[in-house]
C-alpha cells in the first residue's frame, strides 16, 4: 500500500517539474476542453452560474467542491447529456450539436452512479460497451488494464463496490479515448480500492490521456491532478496547482484547538499577534491558526489558553490543504453541504 502511494507521490511530483519546464520553454499544449460563461438552471435554482473553465490536453484536472457546487452538472453538459441555458462549451476543438458522432468516439465517461445489469458477467459487460465504437481495445486488454482478469466471468452483481467502481472506469477505457470524465470516482470505496483506481487513472495518464474529474476528497485532488479549480455556488473561486492554492494561505501548517466552553473573544485576537501566525478562524465547533511556525505557535497557544483558564479538549496540527484553501475562501468545510 505504501509502495503504491509512493508511486503516485514520485510521478506527481514528476509532473509539477514537467508543468514548470513546459511554462518556461516549450508551447502550452492545447486545450482539451474550453468553456465560457456556462449557465445551467434547475426550476429556478442556479446551477451553474457564469463559469468560465479551461483543460489541457495531457493533464489531470479536478473539479474540487461540495456537494451542491454544481460539479456535476458542469461535466454533464461537457458530455453533451445536458444543454446549458447559456455560454459555450467546446470539447476537443468540437461542439455538442455538431460532432456529436466524432465527440463520443473519442471520449470516455464514467458516471457518479453506474447502473449495470447484475446478470452479465464483467467479459459480457466490457463486450457490450466495446461494441458501442468503431476503435477501440480488446477486451483481453481492458480486463488487464483494470485487474480484473480473475474476475472475467464473474456476475456483475456479485463483485465488490471496488470491483463494481474499476469495470465501471474499464467501460469508460473500452474505446481508448482521448479524454476521460470521471464523476467522483472513488465515492464509498475502502482506501485500498481508492489506492487501485488511483493507479489505473495514473496509468492513463502515463499513456497521454487527458482526465477531468470532480471529487470532494481533498487527498485525492492533491494526489491525482496536475491543476485544480474549487467550485462553489456554480462558479470558479479559484484554481492553479494543488500547490499553488495550498501556498496562497500563506504558510504551510494549520493548527486545531477546542476548549470546554466558549472562546473567548479577546482570545481570539491575541492569537492573532502569535508568532507565525497568518490566520484565525472558527473551525469545527473550535478554532484554526494558519502558521508558518508550528513548533514557535504551538508553545505559544498553550501559554495563552493557560492565561484564560482555559482547559484544551483538542490539540491538532496539520499540513495545510485543499481543505483549508476552500475554508479560507468561503467559511465553510468541504463536506458542510
Amino acid at each position: 500500500m505504501r509502495c503504491g502511494y509512493s508511486r503516485i507521490a514520485r510521478a506527481r511530483s514528476s509532473r509539477l517539474w514537467h508543468n514548470r519546464f513546459v511554462a518556461s520553454s516549450a508551447p502550452i499544449p492545447p486545450l482539451a476542453v474550453r468553456c465560457t460563461g456556462l449557465v445551467k438552471r434547475y426550476e429556478g435554482v442556479v446551477a451553474v452560474a457564469g463559469l468560465d473553465l479551461a483543460v489541457r490536453t495531457g493533464e489531470c484536472f479536478g473539479l474540487l467542491g461540495p456537494n451542491g457546487a454544481g460539479k456535476t452538472t458542469t461535466v454533464e453538459i461537457l458530455e453533451g447529456l445536458l444543454p446549458p441555458d447559456a455560454g459555450d462549451a467546446e470539447v476537443l476543438g468540437m461542439r455538442w450539436g455538431h460532432h456529436e458522432r466524432a465527440l463520443r468516439e473519442r471520449l470516455g465517461i464514467q458516471l457518479q452512479e453506474t447502473q449495470l445489469n447484475d446478470k452479465l458477467t464483467v467479459e459480457e459487460t466490457i463486450r457490450l460497451f466495446r461494441s458501442f465504437y468503431r476503435r477501440g481495445r480488446s477486451v483481453e486488454e481492458v480486463l488487464q488494464l483494470v485487474g480484473l482478469e480473475v474476475k472475467r466471468t464473474s456476475w456483475v452483481g456479485k463483485l465488490s463496490g471496488g470491483q463494481r467502481q474499476r469495470l465501471a472506469v474499464a467501460c469508460a477505457l473500452v474505446n481508448q479515448p482521448d479524454l476521460l470524465f470521471l464523476d467522483e470516482p472513488t465515492t464509498g470505496l475502502d482506501p485500498q480500492s481508492r489506492r487501485q483506481l488511483w493507479g489505473l487513472l495514473e496509468r492513463f495518464r502515463e499513456q497521454g490521456g487527458t482526465i477531468l474529474l470532480t471529487t470532494h476528497y481533498m487527498e485525492e485532488a492533491e494526489a491525482l491532478c496536475d491543476r485544480v479549480a474549487i467550485i462553489d455556488q456554480g462558479r470558479v473561486i479559484a484554481t492553479g496547482t494543488p500547490r499553488e492554492l495550498i501556498a496562497t494561505l500563506g504558510a504551510d501548517h494549520v493548527v486545531e484547538f477546542s476548549v470546554d466552553g466558549a472562546v473567548p473573544a479577546d482570545l481570539m485576537t491575541a492569537l492573532r499577534a502569535l508568532p507565525g501566525v497568518r490566520d484565525v478562524r472558527a473551525s469545527n465547533g473550535g478554532v484554526a491558526l494558519v502558521t508558518a511556525e508550528v513548533q514557535e505557535a504551538v508553545p505559544a497557544l498553550l501559554g495563552e489558553v493557560g492565561r484564560y483558564h482555559l482547559h484544551l479538549s483538542l490539540l491538532a496540527t496539520h499540513h495545510a490543504t485543499l481543505e483549508d484553501v476552500f475554508v479560507a475562501l468561503t467559511g465553510r468545510h468541504l463536506r458542510d453541504d
